[in-house]
């Protein structure tokens, strides 16, 4: 997976990796140049005394060095160049394919793991890219440029490199192999403990209520403890590997000094010893950055997981661009189940609202009206039948246009952070200023937003729940769609503020098509159609005068409302 998903996002970047290759090439070649340099300066220098040479040697080698570090320079700026871009690129693809997904196939990432892969595993895979372009590139040559340059000055002597560079990388291989599982099971401790703590923190007024904080301490500290013993885990595996290789490398250091002290020149010896410290430095390094290769390996899949997740909705192939029937919602023989639920949340459905007038659905908690409204505006496809909006069916209809078409103003109403007129320009950025108090005074919210002296913080956590809803309505009506689809946003004013808002909306929608969801029955008497939900199915559906008479459900709902 992690091949898989580096080769895709560095195809584009290519002729960098090219130089960047031949970056590292030079200034590796340079740093197995030294030793021999410094060999020859000893033997032929120092040993015979001869300063000319000595100076001229250390000239080139002090050449050489400056051209290793301006090449190490320069190629670690372009790694870090082309991993950050990686990463950018990356995470912007998750992101965009984050809002392709439906309802269903949100609900089974999750939240809190969907902001881990796009944030946690994308840098665990651009620290893995920037490591490998940095410190894996140069190994191999490192290594074999070492055992070729060894082999030059002593072949016998040089057995003791040849042995010792495959075992440095079978002691990586099991160490690496043992670090997989680990790896993907911190990935999902992860998950957990982002998991817990979003709910604790966005669940903290439920849990002081409660009196449940030592309750969910415990909760957090054992998925915490969970993943410090898997880090802990893997950390002793880790361990395993400095003194592994330092002990080798005094191992054969030893050997090389035993075996080359009588059959070459001290300048020579030398020279093995620092190709002999390179080889282990080099392998050491490689070993460090493959250590963490698991861990990005598991990051690459989660990513790929979410990448290769198919599209929550199939766009038409030759999409509708026009409406024959402009603001007309029919929904016939409609059936939902939600991903992974074994009870259908509707069953054969069928509604048909119209311009100018005001449909109503009303019924018990879980009967179905949300996913009902849902449909329209495409949020989940129906499993059976069809929702036509303006007399073509959604999944054939352009999603700019039905956008356009179709407003849903949500159960639980959402604000972003900002201003109140950022937020309220958020689906119609182009309203005026006048428009924007228009809207606010439909809402009932103009007296508010006047007093209101600080910017609406994330989720409107700032607000009480009646002012989210009134901005989330006034939102609505600055797009001036031909339907409007009001799902229980009423439930959190009081009597007379929603009297006002009924009124003012009936004016101002005059002529759209309007849906409403209600759990009371006063919130519906009024409308020109008003449809029964129970378990998913219609249970009658006409005026309010006919449901008392004919539904026994709504007869049912309208009694358990009335005052004592």
């Amino acid at each position: 997976m992690l091949i898989r998903l580096l080769r895709a996002h560095l195809l584009p970047h290519r002729r960098t990796l090219a130089v960047l290759a031949v970056l590292q090439t030079v200034q590796t070649l340079a740093l197995l140049y030294l030793p021999a340099l410094n060999a020859a300066l000893i033997d032929d220098g120092v040993l015979k005394g001869d300063l000319e040479h000595v100076f001229r040697l250390g000239g080139a080698m002090l050449a050489v060095t400056l051209a290793q570090a301006a090449g190490a320079a320069v190629a670690i700026r372009l790694a870090s160049r082309t991993a950050t871009a990686v990463g950018r690129d990356v995470r912007s693809e998750v992101f965009a394919k984050v809002q392709e997904l439906s309802g269903g196939q949100l609900a089974r990432f999750g939240t809190s793991s969907l902001v881990t892969r796009t944030v946690h595993d994308v840098q665990q895979v651009q620290q893995f890219t920037l490591s490998a372009c940095v410190v894996l590139v140069p190994v191999p040559i490192m290594c074999v440029g070492a055992v070729a340059l060894a082999l030059g000055h002593d072949a016998p002597l040089s057995a003791t490199l040849l042995v010792m560079t495959p075992l440095l990388g079978g002691a990586l291989a099991l160490v690496v192999r043992g670090l997989r599982p680990l790896s993907s099971a911190t990935q999902q401790g992860v998950d957990t403990t982002n998991r817990i703590l979003r709910e604790q923190i966005t669940g903290v007024r439920v849990i002081r209520a409660f009196v449940r904080e030592e309750h969910e301490r415990l909760r957090f500290e054992a998925a915490n403890r969970g993943l410090a013993d898997l880090a802990v885990r893997a950390g002793r595996l880790q361990t395993l590997l400095l003194p592994l290789s330092t002990a080798l490398v005094n191992v054969f250091s030893v050997a090389v000094v035993w075996f080359g002290a009588g059959r070459v020149g001290a300048g020579e010896l030398i020279a093995f010893l620092a190709y002999l410290t390179q080889i282990v430095t080099a392998v050491t390094s490689g070993m460090f950055v493959l250590m963490t290769m698991p861990r990005a390996e598991a990051c690459a899949a989660r990513i790929r997981e979410v990448l290769d997740a198919e599209e929550g909705f199939a766009p038409p192939a030759v999409p509708v661009r026009a409406l024959p029937a402009k603001g007309r919602v029919e929904v016939s023989a409609a059936s939902f189940t939600h991903p992974g639920s074994l009870t259908p949340a509707l069953r054969g459905v069928d509604l048909v609202a119209r311009p100018g007038q005001t449909t109503a659905v009303i019924g018990p908690t879980g009967s179905g009206k949300s996913t009902l409204l849902a449909l329209v505006p495409r949020l989940f496809d129906a499993t059976g039948g069809q929702v036509l909006v303006g007399g073509v069916d959604v999944r054939e209809l352009d999603p700019a246009l039905l956008s356009a078409t179709v407003t849903l103003v949500p159960q639980r109403p959402f604000l972003f952070s900002g201003t109140v007129a950022s937020t309220l320009r958020y689906g119609t950025p182009q309203a005026t200023d006048a428009e924007l108090w228009h809207a606010l005074e439909v809402a009932q919210a103009r007296d508010f937003v006047r007093r209101l002296d600080h910017p609406v913080t994330q989720g409107g956590a700032n607000l009480s729940g009646g002012q989210r809803q009134r901005l989330t309505i006034a939102r609505a009506l600055l797009r001036r769609p031909l339907i409007y689809l009001f799902d229980d946003c009423f439930s959190a004013l009081d009597h007379d503020t929603e009297a006002a808002l009924r009124a003012a909306l009936a004016e101002e929608t005059r002529g759209a098509t309007v849906v409403i969801v209600a759990q009371r029955v006063s919130a519906v008497m009024a409308a020109d159609h008003v449809v029964v939900m129970d378990a998913g199915r219609v249970a009658g559906a006409g005026t309010h005068a006919e449901l008392l008479r004919d539904s026994g459900v709504y007869r049912e709902i309208a009694l358990s409302q009335e005052p004592a």
